[in-house]
């Protein structure tokens, strides 16, 4: 992390010492995700932070980051509070490196942990969620695997809540194999129904006490979980 980034980091928590709810949303920018999905997808994203602004207390507290995968990943966005956030514009293509995503949006939670901590701000258990049309694609075995299991050990060890989402298209017995938690499969292109969703459930989050049990994921209306 660069000086200015921790001088930012050091005003920001002095003026606004809440603690934080972190949230990555790893989202597949892979060509099948071009045309009426990518556009979907990114009118959720403005749908997502203008019902969040409408919570003061949220706004406050939650922090989001947005981590892109096609051919490799990306940090589009790293962590900023919601009255902060401008949902970026994301294009589609190339192919599907989901595992390099994955360790991607794993490392930048583990980060921003350390910076809360070297802060003295307390935070919830962050949430990681992950929006895809498909599957592993162009990367070995090995590296899919790894992220399965980092996936796995984070979860067990309540470092973080690791959700998917498979679009229509998507192998949702193949998204079942990397997550612990059933991944859900969207209706249609409900971006916006899913994202209001998330929303709804980061207040929640956001409203109660640091220690509290963690909100479940349940869709209503959007989509429904794969068997």
């Amino acid at each position: 992390m660069s000086t200015n980034s921790q001088l930012q980091d050091a005003v920001d928590f002095a003026d606004n010492p809440e603690p934080r709810c972190p949230c990555v949303l790893l989202v597949d920018t892979s060509g099948s995700m071009s045309g009426e999905r990518i556009d979907a997808l990114n009118a959720g994203l403005d749908t997502f932070r203008d019902d969040l602004l409408r919570d003061a207390l949220a706004s406050r507290r939650i922090e989001l980051a947005i981590v892109t995968f096609s051919s490799g990943a990306r940090i589009v966005q790293d962590f900023v509070t919601v009255d902060r956030f401008e949902p970026p514009e994301l294009c589609a293509g190339g192919q599907t490196h989901m595992a390099a995503g994955i360790a991607q949006a794993l490392n930048l939670v583990d980060s921003r942990k350390s910076v809360y901590k070297e802060n003295g701000i307390a935070y919830y258990r962050p949430w990681i969620f992950m929006v895809t049309d498909g599957q592993p694609e162009g990367e070995t075995d090995d590296l899919v695997l790894q992220a399965a299991q980092q996936i796995k050990e984070r979860e067990s060890s309540k470092k973080v809540a690791f959700f998917a989402v498979g679009v229509e298209g998507a192998n949702m017995s193949r998204l079942a194999q990397l997550t612990v938690r059933q991944p859900v499969k969207l209706k249609g292109l409900k971006f916006s129904d899913m994202f209001v969703w998330l929303s709804a459930s980061m207040q929640t989050i956001s409203h109660s006490e640091v220690n509290d049990v963690m909100v479940g994921l349940t869709p209503i209306g959007w989509g429904h979980v794969s068997q």
